[in-house]
């Protein structure tokens, strides 16, 4: 089993941390995870507010890239709608040829209309199609080293990528998938399916089990094992272990739902979103606390065998899985973090590694 580190870059929930601040303490976490045995770093993509900011994160790796030596070189995600796809495909492939094949490459289409604002002439609405064309674009220059394109936003003569591109990356290729439409996306391009542990397996099982229908149909054979990203928190002392995570989960989601505006009406009629406005209104039905738990019973935290336990049960619902943890979020403190993390590494990431 492959366990990664997720990097999510927030300033939400701490007092008076500047934004260097928070990048060192995350970059400490990166390169100690090489150090403890985790097998990718994977730094999200996001803009602009103390919720998550990381513009670049191909760029991010590649200073992790030289600050390690074998560890993988994950993005969760690049967000398709805001970036060239020229640019996309030119950026991976260079960062794969200069860390010696380590990129993991990972796709996301975007949800923060607050987001999608500022980039000037790029509709939110239009960002399902936008992401399409894009990601083929950007899956076929890996694989054939020349980008082309004849769809309406990305027009894009037979160009080739330099440095050319040396590896498959086939099995390295991701996807944020969610709603059908993402799921059907990830499929088509041979993407491994990336979830949040947002709500209960049981409930997520019918995602993944098209998901696995949708790829077997597109390339005949079995879909690889999905991705899940918990929030997570991990100590010897139960009760210390539920308070921080509960309190510091609660936190992030309070961030979550402003960042996204989850329990507003904007997505109900927006073009690619309808299912993410079916979900805020469900949301805004049994409202935060019942989220939280929902959230909370997803997520793996706890003891080392409380944590195994929880792998246990997920891994009996869905079936194998790659995890990337995130140890840093919710205004926790730098010395917890670490802790968690190198107690997670010594008793919780040899078990999962030998699955």
């Amino acid at each position: 089993m492959d366990v990664g580190l997720q990097l999510i870059f927030s300033s939400y929930g701490w007092e008076n941390v500047s934004d260097a601040e928070v990048y060192a303490e995350e970059l400490a976490l990166a390169e100690r995870a090489e150090e403890l045995g985790f097998d990718a770093v994977w730094p999200t993509e996001h803009h602009f507010f103390d919720y998550s900011f990381c513009p670049d994160n191909l760029e991010l790796l590649a200073y992790v890239a030289g600050r390690t030596r074998r560890i993988g070189l994950g993005t969760a995600a690049v967000i398709l709608p805001w970036n060239d796809p020229l640019r996309v495909a030119e950026k991976v492939a260079m960062l794969d040829t200069v860390s010696n094949g380590r990129v993991r490459f990972g796709m996301g289409r975007g949800l923060s209309a607050r987001e999608f604002a500022p980039f000037r002439g790029i509709r939110m609405d239009e960002s399902r199609e936008r992401f399409d064309e894009a990601a083929r674009m950007i899956v076929d220059a890996l694989r054939t080293g020349f980008i082309e394109g004849q769809g309406p936003h990305y027009p894009q003569p037979r160009t080739a990528i330099r440095p050319r591109p040396q590896r498959s990356f086939a099995g390295r290729t991701y996807a944020v998938a969610n709603s059908p439409d993402s799921v059907e996306a990830c499929a088509s391009v041979g993407g491994r399916m990336i979830m949040f542990s947002e709500a209960h397996w049981e409930r997520r099982l019918p995602s993944i089990e098209h998901y696995r229908e949708r790829y077997r149909h597109h390339h005949g054979e079995d879909a690889p094992p999905v991705m899940t990203a918990d929030f997570t928190f991990c100590h010897e002392d139960a009760t210390y272990a539920k308070e921080v995570a509960e309190r510091c989960m609660a936190k992030y989601l309070e961030s979550l739902l402003e960042h996204y505006n989850l329990m507003g009406t904007h997505l109900d009629e927006m073009k690619g979103y309808t299912g993410y406005g079916k979900q805020a209104a469900k949301l805004r039905e049994i409202g935060f606390d019942k989220y939280v738990s929902g959230f909370l019973a997803a997520n793996a935290y706890g003891t080392p065998d409380e944590m195994l336990e929880k792998y246990r049960d997920r891994h009996a619902v869905i079936g194998p899985f790659e995890e990337a943890a995130c140890f840093r979020y919710g205004g926790m403190a730098t010395d917890d973090a670490r802790a968690s993390m190198q107690l997670f590494a010594e008793k919780v990431l040899p078990e999962l590694k030998s699955w």
